[in-house]
This record gives C-alpha cells, structure tokens and sequence, in this order.
C-alpha cells in the first residue's frame, strides 16, 4: 500500500522510465510544426485524418505513446505537478508563478460556489436522471446564474461577425482562413455578480467564465452523486483544493493525503486529449460565437455518448462479470469467438500502450492491496490484460487504455461508478476551455463538405397522384 506521497511520485517515475525504454525510437514529432495554409490530407468517414486547426495547447503521438500539454511530458506533470497548475498551463500557455498560481486558487475557492444553480438543479428529479444529463443541464444553469445571456441585454451584436453566406461560400471553395477573423467572444455580453477588475477582465480575455465553469462543473457533478443518494449537497471547504474539494463534495468526508494526490493525478491525465470528439464539439460551437458555457455543455453532451465516455464504468462490469481471474482464459476466448468488444483495450490514435494507463495502472495496483473489494477485481484485471496483450498487441496494436485502469482507481476513492464520466468531464474543463481560448484567437466557422450520393433529376409527383410505396 502507498504510505507517503513520495511513493506516488516514484511510481510515475518508474511508468515514465518504462514508457521510453519501449519507444522504438526518441520521440519524433509526427503531424507537428508551422502550418502552411491550405494543407493536404487524406480524410476518412467522420473526419478522420482531416485538420482543422493549429494547437500549441496539447499533443499525442499515439505510435510513440506520448502526451505532451504545453511542451511538458505528462509524466512528469504527474509526478510533480496539481491539476490547478495544470489548468492554468493549459488556459495561460506557460506555468505559473508562485503568486499567480495563489490568485489562481483563490479565484477557483470562489468560484465553487454556486448557491442559485444548486437551488435550481434541485428542483429536477436528479435521482432518476443519467448523471450527465444532470451535468449538461447544470452548465446551463450556470450560464443563467452568473451570466444575462437570456436577457436582451446579453444578446450578441452579429454585425460584428462575419456573414453566413459570405463564409459559406468561401468555403465551398479552398477554406484559406481570414487573416483578420479575430473576435471577441465572452465580451459580447455581460455577466452578472462581477468586480470591477472581472468584467474588465472578462471583456479582454474570457478568462472569468473558464474558471467560473472549472470550479463550478466539479461542485455540480459531487452535489449530483449526493443527490442521487438521497444527500444534500455540501458547501466546498475554502481550506482545500481542487481535487480534495471534489472528493469531500462527493463523499462528504476529507480526504487522505494521499487520496488527493491520487486524485489529482486522476484529473492532469484527464485534462486533454487533442481534437477528440467532445473537444471538437466544443470548438464548433464556440466557432459560432456562441458562449463559453453553451460550448462546454456540447463537450459535456458529447462525453455522454459510450463511444466516448463511459468505458470505464463498462470495465468494471465486465470485470464483475467475469467473476475471478481463474475465469478470464475461458472469458476471453469467448470474447474472441463472438468477436465483443472488450472496453478499456485499443485507442482511436494510441497504438501502443497509453501512457494515462501507465501511470494509473501501478496506482490502482497499490490502492487495491488493502481493499478486499478490488483486489480481486484488480487480480482479474491483470489476467485479463495478459490475455489481450498475448493475442493483438503486436499484431493490432492493441493495449490498455486510459479506462482500463481508471475505474478501479476511482472506486477506490469511493466513487460511485455512474460519476465516472462526469468525473472525466470536471477534468476535461480544463482543456476543452483552453482550446476554446486558442481557436477564437483566429477564429474560422466550421462548415465541412458532405459528398452527395443521391439522385439529381427526380420530378415532383403531387400527393392526390403519387402510388403506394413497395412494402406500404
């Protein structure tokens, strides 16, 4: 079992040291560096291989498994780091100082408090709503608490942006961009309960509501797990931060140390992951002006869907339904017969081990030494892994992913499982806000193509003459 904080901090080491000894090669940038405009590139079905933007806020290289935010190796924001300096590298570019990353936690202390959004999210009947769905309403909530966007007062000046028709047809050509497309994107409206110094702040930047929603998001998804049990919400603790706060909102006791750390791990792995597809969600909805808080909602909804999010509650299932690693060999191989997709194994880009998995792997592993409940079901886990591993990782490129081991680790700290998405979410703020920020530096409406394969010449038949269709 884990005994001091130091012991963590070895573990990611020690995942670090194993990560590169098995890169084939120093890590090489691959799909990095200055963009020339436009580019080529081969697209698949939903936008596979397609490029959309330029980002210095996160990077992956799925053949190398590495990810970088900001330049920095996640292993060792794991290792050394908060998920509040983390935030603030994300949304700010650079690491903070000592004194700004204070200002940055008093503003986060603050911010957790959302007495009106509370009010309001429990008039719903949380109880019987997916927890996501309690999530995504919240934002909303949110948006009507702090902001006067559904107010007259708050509605945008579209003059100030470029035309509909103007951008539709220049995109029916080569999209090269405008070189002047820069607009102002919270300034537009204004925002309730704010000093002097926040709305001038906020007109500037923006940098209020990606804090406002950083905090308020993790104070929304705790009040939702004790909602759901029957619980009142709990007023966040002014003396602890980020990660400690989320786990006493949810669970209503303090966490150890080292509970919050491992937390706080849980949330730096979770915080971004290139243009994924609730990260793409939020851009496009952000590329319309719409508002921070609406963007976030569309990443919140796009999490829900379980080819996203959700993966990790589905391990810990299947794991239960396996019933002990004695059963995993049998398991598999009918896993394999009936081709099931077994969650938590291959990535859309990692194909090599997941460097999340790396670290939350060895976690799990010593969170589950003491825990009756989870030991077998780690046992089970890592049976199973050896099993996948054998049969498709050399030849599919198939390893753990971030969700194999994230599950068992959240449970460990008394998660429930139907907040581990919502869980993923109150760490994904972070980056879903950041890139928002970034895009609407040189902002451009997505408008893809779609290719039409339907006919061109039909004629309209009037309804009184029109047969019976074939099967009708």
């Amino acid at each position: 079992m884990i005994r001091s904080l130091k012991q963590i901090e070895e573990l990611v080491r020690k995942a670090k040291d194993e990560a590169y000894s098995q890169m084939k090669a120093p890590l090489t940038p691959a799909f990095a560096g200055p963009v020339r405009w436009p580019v080529k590139c081969t697209v698949g079905p939903g936008l596979e291989g397609a490029i959309a933007c330029e980002s210095r806020v996160g990077y992956v290289n799925g053949s190398q498994g590495a990810l970088i935010y900001r330049g920095y190796d996640i292993f060792d924001l794991c290792a050394y780091s908060s998920f509040e300096e983390v935030s603030y590298l994300l949304i700010h570019g650079e690491l903070p100082t000592r004194k700004e990353l204070d200002v940055f936690k008093e503003r986060l202390v603050r911010y957790r408090y959302v007495p009106a959004t509370l009010r309001q999210l429990m008039s719903f009947p949380i109880e019987q709503m997916n927890t996501m769905a309690a999530l995504r309403m919240g934002t909303t909530l949110m948006r009507q608490e702090f902001t006067l966007l559904d107010k007259e007062a708050g509605r945008r000046d579209v003059g100030q942006a470029i035309g509909t028709d103007e951008d539709s047809i220049a995109m029916e050509t080569m999209p090269t961009g405008n070189p002047h497309a820069v607009y102002e994107f919270e300034g537009a409206y204004l925002h309730k309960h704010m000093t002097a110094v926040e709305e001038a702040e906020e007109r500037a930047t923006g940098l209020r509501t990606c804090y406002h929603l950083l905090a308020g998001v993790a104070t929304l998804a705790a009040a939702t797990a004790r909602l759901r049990r029957g619980f009142m919400p709990l007023d966040p603790d002014p003396e602890l931060g980020h990660a400690a706060n989320y786990l006493y909102m949810m669970t209503g006791r303090r966490p150890t140390p080292i509970e919050e750390r491992i937390m706080d791990i849980a949330l730096i792995l979770h915080a971004d992951h290139g243009m994924n597809a609730s990260t793409f969600a939020t851009v496009v909805v952000a590329s319309t002006l719409s508002d921070m808080y609406s963007s976030v909602g569309s990443g919140i909804a796009a999490l829900n869907g379980p080819l996203h999010g959700g993966a990790n509650e589905q391990v810990i299932r299947t794991l239960q339904q396996i019933g002990g690693a004695h059963n995993v060999k049998a398991w598999f191989a009918h896993a394999q017969a009936r081709k099931l997709k077994i969650m938590g194994f291959g990535h859309r880009v990692y194909k090599t081990y997941d460097p999340r998995a790396r670290v939350l792997g060895p976690i799990a592993k010593h969170m589950a030494g003491k825990d009756a409940t989870l030991q077998p079901l780690f046992a089970t886990a890592l049976a199973l892994e050896a099993e996948v591993v054998a049969a498709l990782g050399a030849k599919k490129g198939v390893y753990p992913n971030v969700d194999f081991y994230s599950g068992l680790a959240y449970a460990a700290l008394g998660i429930p499982v139907e907040l581990f998405t919502p869980t993923f979410a109150v760490a994904r703020v972070a980056g879903w806000t950041a890139r928002v920020l970034e895009y609407l530096q040189n902002n451009r409406l997505f408008r893809p193509r779609a290719i039409y394969t339907g006919p061109l010449d039909l004629r309209y038949v009037k309804i009184n003459r029109r047969g019976r269709r074939k099967g009708g």
